[in-house]
């Protein structure tokens, strides 16, 4: 049996409140079958809609919708790095796809709209998160400019079994000195048109 991998026409746009459902709809499967996640409980509708307000504008969260007949069919975001105020010009990244859509290069879309934005933000790094081994997210890592940067032996404990975490990097801006505050999402006034 052939699977189809035809490319889905996407629309990449600010994700609102309403998409929440959707989101966790999508992240679910993640968090219930397998370890690419390390949350234990699929978040619910209202916890991605507290998710999503606790990023205040600062942080931007996307979503991909198919142009033909609008179905969500994945989301990115960023988030603070650390808490410390000194990682404040760093942020990390996370991208998300409904099920059976990965391989279609909407992944990729959609990273790269989110690179586009935080860089456009003026942030001066991004991290990625992989658990391993995941060469699927590895790839689409580095597809949009991540490098590896180390990993981390068995810091998560999930299904039963003990899981590295691999950390890539990817250079946004210069680090100019002094550095300049990263502008609110709001802000960008970024388009995406694929």
């Amino acid at each position: 049996m052939s699977v189809d991998k035809a490319p889905i026409q996407i629309a990449v746009r600010p994700a609102t409140p309403d998409d929440a459902a959707a989101i966790a709809a999508i992240y679910r499967p993640y968090v219930e079958r397998g370890t690419v996640s390390f949350e234990l409980k699929a978040p619910t509708e209202h916890v991605m809609r507290q998710r999503m307000a606790a990023s205040e504008g600062k942080y931007p969260w996307l979503v991909a919708t198919a142009v033909e007949g609008g179905e969500l069919l994945g989301y990115a975001y960023a988030s603070a790095f650390r808490d410390r105020p000194a990682y404040r010009y760093t942020i990390e990244t996370t991208v998300y796809l409904l099920e059976g859509t990965a391989g279609r290069g909407n992944g990729r879309q959609l990273y790269d709209a989110l690179i586009d934005t935080v860089r456009a933000q003026g942030f001066t790094h991004a991290i990625g998160v992989i658990a391993l081994p995941n060469d699927h997210s590895i790839r689409l890592h580095e597809s949009v400019g991540f490098k590896r940067a180390g990993v981390m032996r068995e810091v998560g404990y999930k299904d039963g079994r003990w899981i590295d975490v691999g950390f890539w990097q990817c250079e946004l801006n210069d680090a100019t000195m002094p550095p300049m505050e990263p502008k609110p999402f709001s802000e960008t006034g970024m388009v995406w048109d694929w």
